[in-house]
């Protein structure tokens, strides 16, 4: 009987020390606090500028493991806000994330903001719920390329174009050539198979919310965000804060869970900006700077696509 009052007297005493000393531990140690780590994909995938990195598996990878191993976490948020890009980055996002939700086991909840259109939808659907703006820019299933055709410029400035290959298409598309209908053919056909992989992972990620017709819902068409509900595309409008005070408390951590980056805040020259014996290379710069104007430009063109 002593024992057990000796017992019951040090079970007090240490819920009382535990009581005074939670107020000093960080809220996002605490176990009595919901936390939801937040991941944010912003900007076009696969696609960089010298001074704006693209989204890429490489860039995500380490801050969704970091996001997925916190024991205490409810559930992991996705801020997303792209007009899409690569499609094979995309994928590899898109399965990186459902990978590491099957198996920390944790839901994952999608928050597209301004566009989640083309690559970017592919990979809201690695959510178990998607949740956007009544103005968002959502959807986009489709799969689109483009050029430009020199030939008749060159002809009229006297420009001779010499080009050598071994392979019979290894010059497909190459825009100092006339087009070639075979070509285009060729191109029209690998489009519609990356498309049906597209629609594919769709259908298997909204499942029996899809609704409308399909010639429209993967028409590369793009919506709304409250049409996009209408359309089974996205789950509800709301945005991260309020979301997750509704659902978790409004004590609800949100931690955001950003790459890594140098010390500057950028990520460091890639090889071409040094040259081999360490020194400063005007040549490869000025290549890195006039790739990285002609990349801005192509990046502004995508995202004008969607009005923005």
């Amino acid at each position: 009987m002593a024992e057990t009052g000796i017992s019951k007297t040090l079970a007090r005493l240490l819920a009382g020390a535990r009581a005074k000393l939670r107020p000093l531990i960080p809220k996002r140690f605490r176990g009595d606090i919901p936390v939801v780590p937040v991941v944010r994909l912003s900007g076009i995938i696969g696609f960089s500028t010298p001074l704006k990195p693209g989204v890429t598996l490489a860039s995500m990878a380490r801050p969704l493991e970091r996001a997925f191993a916190m024991r205490s976490a409810r559930a992991v948020a996705l801020v997303i806000n792209s007009p899409g890009g690569s499609p094979v980055q995309s994928h590899l996002i898109y399965r990186r994330i459902r990978q590491l939700a099957e198996e920390k086991k944790k839901s994952v909840i999608a928050f597209v903001e301004d566009v989640g259109a083309s690559g970017g939808y592919m990979v809201a659907c690695a959510a178990d719920e998607i949740v956007c703006d009544i103005s968002s820019i959502v959807g986009s299933i489709g799969v689109v390329g483009g050029s430009f055709g020199f030939p008749k410029l060159m002809e009229r400035l006297g420009i001779e174009r010499r080009l050598y290959t071994a392979g019979e298409h290894k010059a497909t598309l190459d825009p100092f050539l006339p087009e070639n209908p075979e070509d285009v053919e060729r191109l029209k056909t690998l489009q519609t198979e990356i498309h049906q992989g597209f629609i594919d992972l769709v259908r298997q990620s909204r499942g029996e919310r899809l609704r409308g017709p399909e010639k429209t819902l993967f028409s590369g068409e793009y919506w709304s965000g409250a049409r996009a509900i209408e359309l089974g595309l996205a789950d509800g409008i709301g945005d991260l804060r309020s979301t997750l005070r509704a659902r978790f408390g409004d004590e609800v951590m949100t931690p955001l869970i950003a790459a890594e980056r140098s010390l500057f805040g950028r990520a460091r020259p890639g090889i071409g900006l040094l040259d081999s014996f360490g020194g400063f290379d005007p040549l490869s710069q000025g290549a890195e700077l006039a790739g990285g104007i002609i990349s801005a430009l192509e990046a502004r063109a995508l995202w004008a696509r969607y009005g923005l």
